[in-house]
């Protein structure tokens, strides 16, 4: 099941990767370069409404999202926020976190936050096409 969650982070176009009860999306909004959104396709607006099968898939999902970061990232730490405020199905969105900049195809991404929280208003607006190139060069990279 796909939810509107996931429409709204441009899927299908921004998909990275696919597990049972999982969908990892590159995050149209990069407040840290490879910031990524973690979907649970169940019908799910609880963390504690998520089935025991979910749970044990996201280990698998979690797993492959920072084997890929860190091979393109090298970040230094990695954050996982679950808001729920605006988009009610259950997600996370991931941040990997790092001192400095990356550079990727030219344009610096900084993290603004580093060291303390991150700064979600602080980032670089990736077009429909930039996000589906970037989720396709992460998918290509994918291991799982």
């Amino acid at each position: 099941m796909t939810n509107a969650t996931a429409f709204k982070f441009g899927y299908p176009r921004t998909r990275v990767a696919e597990t049972d009860h999982w969908l990892v999306l590159a995050r149209p909004q990069q407040p840290t370069y490879g910031a990524l959104v973690l979907v649970c396709k169940e019908d799910a607006t609880a963390f504690s409404d998520l089935s025991a099968a979910a749970f044990a898939d996201m280990k698998r999902a979690v797993d492959g999202i920072e084997a890929l970061l860190r091979h393109t990232v090298a970040f230094e730490r990695i954050n996982y926020l679950m808001l729920m405020m605006v988009d009610p199905d259950v997600h996370f969105h991931v941040l990997p976190r790092y001192q400095g900049e990356r550079i990727y195809k030219g344009r610096p991404f900084v993290d603004a936050g580093w060291p303390g929280p991150p700064a979600l208003a602080s980032h670089v607006a990736l077009s429909e096409d930039e996000a589906a190139a970037l989720a396709a060069e992460f998918s290509a990279l994918w291991r799982s």
